[in-house]
């Protein structure tokens, strides 16, 4: 099927972009045709892992979901009372991006590509 670019650009202005300014590329690193060992080498950077109480506290959008997400982990017994307190201070003094920068939504999807 053959397109002009004006008209594809109409279409689809968003993939226009993309193709036109590199943005949104995902790089292919390898190529396998047997699917059990493409899904045995693909990435694992994250297989294992377990987010922490400051994984959580990045997600959050201000002081108060912090606090509900720490005094959750310390109820459940996820976190010490000390460390819980600790938290609380750096909160209270620091505020809620001192433990780095939000993670958005996917955040660990987009990482894994």
């Amino acid at each position: 099927m053959q397109i002009d670019k004006k008209r594809f650009e109409k279409m689809f202005p968003q993939l226009a972009k993309e193709l036109n300014t590199g943005e949104s590329r995902i790089p292919i690193n390898s190529i396998r045709s047997d699917i059990q060992a493409g899904e045995k080498a693909r990435t694992s950077k994250f297989v294992n892992y377990t987010p922490d109480i400051i994984d959580f506290l990045r997600r959050c959008d201000n002081k108060k979901q912090a606090k509900e997400i720490i005094n959750y982990m310390e109820k459940r017994g996820e976190i010490s009372r000390q460390h819980a307190q600790r938290i609380r201070k750096q909160l209270k003094d620091k505020g809620v991006r001192s433990f780095g920068p939000k993670k958005e939504e996917d955040y660990y999807l987009k990482r894994m590509l």
